[in-house]
């Protein structure tokens, strides 16, 4: 791949009026097709995954990790156990049964992951930081379904931010697999599901090479560098040849975001690129 891609619909002018983080749940949303299963964890997926069913994505079905099936609340809720879920699903099963039934044979169209550390393979740490596991600098809150979700989605799309301290050569600890070393590892270790289709983050978007399966800058947002896409990226990042600009959000997306946000559009203050 050329290392100076060329940057398609490039945009000069003032700077845009919704915050970097707007811009990652905007785009994340957009991702999610109507009519799909999606399995939703708590902060960003389910931010993005609430954004899609109220703006473009009416029939897509929530599945939170709690048994709720076809939640649709009418705020973000606060955790998995946030009564709103169970009130405004289709139905509430146990959690043994949403894995067993739901989650691992396959049933779920997209399942929505993020985490402390991410590598180039797209494999994800959510349980230590630090060279020792029994001494760790940091203890994250684990696993969770994430390993399910990973192993067993149809597809899977992972929402985080890009920085040096996120996106690392090396993980500290792999809690839940990508595409392992990358190529055809994924195919070996047995997994049913595809593995992640797309990496959502603050800057762009990066999706995984079809052969390599590493992951490759396709999207970059307005305002943001290739340079700087790769300043905060913990290995040499690859570009796409010719790079996208993800479309700037709609007066919609970005009201109905403030309003599941809670937050009015007058009290924003500086935006950023």
């Amino acid at each position: 791949m050329s290392s100076t891609p060329e940057l398609l619909d490039g945009t000069a002018g003032a700077p845009p009026h919704w915050t970097a983080e707007e811009m990652m749940a905007i785009a994340a949303a957009r991702a999610l097709p109507d009519g799909a299963v999606c399995f939703v964890g708590i902060g960003l997926p389910s931010t993005a995954a609430n954004l899609a069913r109220r703006v473009h994505a009416p029939g897509l079905v929530l599945v939170y990790e709690s048994g709720t099936l076809g939640a649709k609340p009418d705020h973000l809720p606060l955790s998995i156990g946030d009564g709103i879920l169970a009130e405004t699903a289709d139905a509430v099963i146990g959690v043994v049964e949403t894995f067993n039934f739901w989650l691992q044979p396959g049933r779920i169209d997209i399942g929505f992951l993020a985490g402390a550390q991410i590598d180039r393979f797209a494999n994800i740490n959510t349980t230590v930081i630090g060279e020792r596991y029994d001494a760790p600098r940091i203890r994250l809150p684990g696993a969770g379904g994430a390993p399910e979700i990973a192993a067993s989605c149809r597809d899977v799309l992972i929402v985080m931010r890009q920085s040096p301290r996120t996106f690392v050569e090396r993980l500290d600890f792999v809690t839940s697999v990508g595409y392992g070393a990358g190529g055809a590892d994924r195919e070996r270790l047995g997994f049913r599901g595809a593995g992640p289709r797309a990496v959502i983050t603050d800057v762009g978007i990066l999706e995984p090479d079809p052969e390599t399966r590493e992951l490759v800058q396709t999207h970059l947002h307005r305002g943001v560098t290739l340079e700087q896409a790769r300043d905060a990226t913990g290995w040499d990042l690859i570009a796409a040849k010719t790079l996208g600009q993800t479309d700037e959000p709609s007066e919609q997306e970005i009201a109905v975001l403030r309003e599941l946000e809670g937050t009015k559009p007058g009290a924003r203050t500086e935006a950023q690129a």
